[in-house]
């Protein structure tokens, strides 16, 4: 028999758990997505046989968003992290100097002028990004080819990275990684200031090497020594391309929540929902999957947040 749409109430202050709860029970469009999403997260990050794989694009690091994706980390519920150079970019600058609130309409001719960037509705200094991570860069590539280092993976500079950030730096990824020992891996390295360090430091250090490779055998041993495999994969591009392309070559994730805000009608792989991965092996035909609908920096909050408290709950029980 059909279920009856219920209405939400809020007037006696619900949890985020019980709200994504009154969510689902309320059906109403993308809210049952997001309900849908928290409960398939709780079941992901409460197995403890499935290797979970953590994607995401470099822009929400540099929100605060940044905090809900270091506390997955640091909390333990996350194998591997798949993200663009960008994210080293934001976390290793957002560790030592801070962005600032901005607004969508400013004046971008007058933001280059006082040496300002505009991302989105926020503001950089450029002394805070691209000064400070030269100096922090060139600081820390001149320290490794003293030790002898000549040849990078990824998770290797996402490691070394995360090693230089102080611990009192509590909501970076990086800090978070290196504290757990999990790899970040970084398909597309050169594309973001981090790499353009590597680019400068390589032209009179020619011996050092990027290893890609190291990093593809390492994501192979995830994938292939998962008894299951799922993924909160946020936002398209190379992280989730990378992430369920990997997996596809075990027959496929078991598991996938991703939210996005792409449309599906250009084709895109940003916008392609979870069902389409099925056809090309990347997600088993035996998958739960759901794809939710929406700006991350507001459902990623909510929704780990509500399935963090269901996880405790389930604990205590």
């Amino acid at each position: 028999m059909a279920r009856a749409v219920r209405d939400v109430r809020v007037d006696d202050r619900p949890s985020l758990d019980e709200l994504a709860r009154r969510l689902e029970a309320g059906g109403g469009f993308s809210a049952k997505g997001v309900a849908d999403g928290v409960d398939l997260l709780t079941r992901m990050l409460a197995d403890p046989e499935m290797t979970v794989f953590l994607s995401f694009p470099a822009d929400i690091v540099a929100t605060g968003t940044r905090g809900v994706l270091a506390s997955l980390v640091d909390a333990g519920h996350v194998d591997a992290v798949v993200t663009t150079c960008g994210t080293l970019d934001h976390d290793l600058a957002r560790s030592f100097r801070p962005y600032y609130h901005g607004a969508w309409d400013l004046d971008d001719r007058a933001l280059h002028r006082r040496r300002l960037y505009r991302l989105g509705n926020l503001v950089i200094p450029e002394a805070n990004y691209g000064t400070l991570i030269e100096r922090k860069m060139q600081a820390l590539l001149r320290r490794l080819w003293r030790q002898g280092v000549r040849s990078l993976s990824t998770q290797d500079l996402a490691r070394a990275i995360g090693e230089t950030i102080p611990e009192r730096a509590r909501t970076s990824l990086l800090r978070a990684a290196f504290r757990r020992n999990v790899p970040v891996f970084v398909p597309g390295p050169l594309d973001g200031a981090v790499g353009s360090q590597l680019w400068l430091f390589w032209q009179d250090h020619r011996e050092l090497t990027l290893d890609l490779f190291s990093d593809e055998q390492a994501l192979s041993d995830l994938v292939f020594g998962a008894r299951r495999a799922g993924a909160l994969l946020v936002g398209g591009g190379i992280s989730k391309h990378h992430t369920i392309w990997w997996n596809q070559f075990r027959g496929g994730l078991d598991a996938a929540v991703y939210i996005t805000t792409a449309v599906e009608w250009d084709g895109s792989l940003s916008g392609a929902r979870t069902r389409e991965a099925i056809s090309w092996g990347k997600l088993k035909p035996s998958a739960r999957h759901v794809t939710v609908e929406g700006d991350a920096t507001l459902l990623l909050p909510f929704m780990v947040g509500a399935a963090l408290q269901r996880l405790r709950r389930a604990a205590r029980a």
